[in-house]
């Protein structure tokens, strides 16, 4: 793998659909390339890429930050909130241990913003894990959305999914192997 002294960080953000499809694809790259790369899934339970990057283990690692079956902050009761908060606590210790030994060369972080909105990590916490990162060669991959304009602004590169159209506004339902 071909790699550069320092790291970049890139966003995907937006209402649209497609931004864990494209970290994840990113990521395909980079492993095709002999990198390590580590997903972290936040807000997020097990959908069907994990059964394909269970495959690419160890070059590809996945962490599931989420242990509901319902997956969605939207659809969780009081109580699988409260564990929500502590999985993905649990897994930001994970991410921060994992750049401290500089065991990646990417590290994606899906549902980033989320950490942000629900107050789980501040912005500086985020800023501090971008600039670590960027330091220590790891590209870093955050996706969600409203991501602060502090991010953006160290970001190197940010791509917004807008939404034109979706099928789920005529009342189709999420599809496996398609939303999930």
């Amino acid at each position: 793998m071909n790699k550069s002294s320092s790291g970049m960080l890139q966003i995907y953000t937006g209402n649209g659909k497609g931004k864990t499809t494209a970290a994840i694809g990113l990521g395909i790259r980079c492993a095709g390339a002999g990198g390590r790369i580590y997903l972290f899934s936040f807000m997020k339970n097990k959908s069907s890429e994990h059964a394909v990057l269970e495959r690419l283990k160890p070059g590809f690692n996945f962490y599931i930050a989420n242990r509901n079956p319902r997956g969605f902050w939207q659809k969780m009761s009081v109580q699988e909130r409260k564990d929500a908060v502590d999985d993905a606590r649990l897994a930001w210790a994970k991410v921060q241990a994992l750049i401290a030994a500089r065991e990646c060369d990417m590290l994606i972080l899906d549902e980033a913003m989320s950490l942000l909105k629900y107050d789980l990590v501040s912005v500086q916490e985020m800023l501090e894990v971008v600039g670590i990162c960027k330091k220590s060669g790891i590209e870093l991959v955050l996706t969600g959305r409203n991501v602060p304009t502090e991010i953006t602004a160290v970001a190197d590169l940010v791509t917004e999914m807008q939404e034109i159209k979706h099928f789920l506004a005529n009342g189709v339902k999420a599809r496996r192997g398609i939303e999930y």
